[in-house]
């Protein structure tokens, strides 16, 4: 059995579908399928049942994936064993990411990263930062929103400040009442904008809240004139030439997101996740 193959297994059980993995990985249909047909004659099992929903796996099956999910564990582990005593940096790097930073900040800081150290891997996941702290163990270094990591190291990266965003401007001498677009994001972001709101309910009276899914989204449903919306610094300083915008403050003082980078302690051994660190703490935002 090759490493993408337990690899293969793993995102099979993860998605449920032939077709869902297919994508997922960037092969066809017909080869995951006969990879999975290999796999079972290699263990002599049926691995998954086949239902018109999902792939369901068999009693042998979550045997063979629990293997699996520890052949590749022990694989990271011997990796980075082994970049601990190499004088070349390599390795697997795990990183979790908040999507706004990994669209906005990461690339490039991945790119001067991997153009230094071109041997090691990248093991890279995004999703909002409430997903991300549930499952930080998993990862060498997680790039959060909103509060840090108690139970691990945090270094605090940059402060974000809140901007409401609409086309129509803001009046000084009666209420504004207008749709409230917001993104999908953690609690704590929906939190400062409620809390925001109840502060200048006598100015800023939202009709109604459209939820959508990405915040490029509620970027452009606002310049469609659907509604406002509150869009942090780092994705919204180039709209405040064009748009009518207030920076949230509560008492006189900025209300902002901040972001952090958290790591578990004795990580830093690892001298791939060391020069990341480096990197990311010389970076300005």
């Amino acid at each position: 059995m090759r490493m993408d193959d337990y690899e293969l297994l793993i995102r099979l059980n993860e998605i449920g579908t032939i077709r869902g993995t297919a994508k997922a990985v960037l092969i066809s249909q017909p080869a995951v399928t006969q990879r999975l047909k290999y796999m079972e004659e290699y263990f002599g099992e049926a691995i998954f049942i086949r239902t018109s929903k999902r792939l369901l796996p068999t009693p042998a099956g979550e045997i063979v994936i629990q293997h699996a999910k520890q052949v590749i564990h022990q694989e990271k582990v011997l990796k980075n064993r082994l970049a601990e005593t190499g004088e070349e940096i390599q390795g697997t790097l795990a990183i979790a990411c908040s999507t706004l930073i990994s669209q906005r900040f990461l690339p490039s800081i991945l790119g001067e990263f991997t153009a230094k150290y071109p041997k090691v891997a990248i093991d890279l996941v995004t999703g909002i930062s409430e997903d991300i702290r549930r499952n930080h163990k998993k990862y060498h270094i997680c790039i959060i929103r909103g509060e840090k990591l108690k139970e691990s190291t945090s270094v605090h990266l940059f402060d974000d400040p809140l901007y409401m965003f609409d086309t129509e401007p803001f009046p000084s001498n009666h209420a504004k009442e207008r749709p409230l677009i917001s993104f999908k994001s953690d609690d704590s972001m929906h939190e400062l904008v409620d809390n925001w709101l109840y502060h200048h309910q006598e100015f800023i009276k939202p009709e109604k809240t459209l939820t959508v899914d990405q915040i490029e989204t509620c970027k452009q449903f606002m310049k469609q004139g659907i509604g406002m919306a509150v869009l942090p610094e780092s994705v919204s300083d180039h709209l405040k030439e064009e748009y009518p915008h207030i920076a949230l403050k509560i008492n006189g003082k900025a209300v902002t997101r901040d972001t952090w980078v958290c790591y578990q302690e004795g990580i830093r051994k690892l001298p791939q996740v060391d020069h990341f660190l480096e990197l990311l703490q010389n970076t300005t935002f």
